[in-house]
């Protein structure tokens, strides 16, 4: 099938590993220049190297001047299509312990700062009356997860923030849409099963299979799973999707 989305361009956000970095290299192997944009620059040259319609941007999302000189050099050469916003999760802690100051600055980098740059983007999208911005969050925004309270609350705010914006641009050919992973088997993933373990005082590997026992597919996802439904709803032949939070979660969550 061909996603007609060859020669568009796009940023995609914690692109040095996990999520972010399989999204950038399905978008890319459909002929997008992906902008590939994380605190690590290097880890993203690492992973591109070779790759010539992929460009390693360093962008921390917590320092509002470096969100601004990014979208300064993507404008001046025109601006994006695509935008994919993924980002970092906050460390895990429940909601009566998570001190104001955490709010805020998790916030700051997963919500006001991404909305930012969102809306600075958005004009040229509106001039060629095309545009994807999709937003990557968590399970959690459904089933709120245990433990992952500052995830739970700040990317629930992105879900209000997108469907709002998906309601205000859908007649400019603009699609906003959330997809949610459920268990990926990413370096993130990796490091919360640790964080249950350490807590628990249980072995890494008993906590994972109990994890992966509770997936009805009964196994974590993968990485390319994920990213290649990303990628769709980045093209052309996704153009009627818009507003949707769309699962990729093996089946975990419950409600229907």
């Amino acid at each position: 099938m061909d996603l007609e989305i060859s020669g568009k361009r796009a940023i995609v956000l914690g692109a040095s590993r996990g999520l972010g970095m399989a999204i950038a290299q399905s978008l890319a192997s459909e002929g997008v220049t992906v902008f590939a944009a994380a605190r690590s620059r290097d880890k993203i040259a690492a992973w591109a190297e070779g790759m010539d319609n992929v460009h390693p941007l360093q962008l921390d999302l917590s320092e509002i001047e470096e969100v601004d000189a990014v979208v300064d050099s993507l404008l001046k050469d025109g601006g994006v299509d695509i935008i994919v916003n993924n980002g970092g999760g906050p460390p895990p802690g429940t909601a009566q312990t998570a001190e104001r100051s955490a709010w805020l600055t998790f916030f700051e980098s997963m919500g006001a700062n991404l909305f930012h740059m969102n809306t600075r983007l958005l004009p040229k999208m509106k001039e060629r009356s095309w545009g994807r911005i999709i937003s990557i969050t968590s399970s959690g925004v459904e089933q709120p997860i245990p433990n992952l309270a500052l995830s739970n609350g700040i990317r629930s705010a992105v879900v209000g923030w997108s469907k709002s914006l998906a309601n205000e641009v859908a007649a400019d050919g603009i699609t906003v849409n959330v997809v949610m992973p459920g268990r990926i088997h990413t370096q993130r993933v990796d490091e919360l099963d640790a964080a249950a373990a350490k807590r628990t005082d249980t072995d890494v590997k008993e906590v994972a299979a109990k994890s992966r026992g509770t997936i009805p597919a009964g196994r974590y996802g993968k990485p390319e799973e994920f990213a290649d439904v990303v990628t769709f709803l980045a093209s052309e032949r996704a153009g009627y999707v818009t507003g949707s939070k769309i699962r990729i979660d093996g089946g975990s969550i419950k409600s229907i």
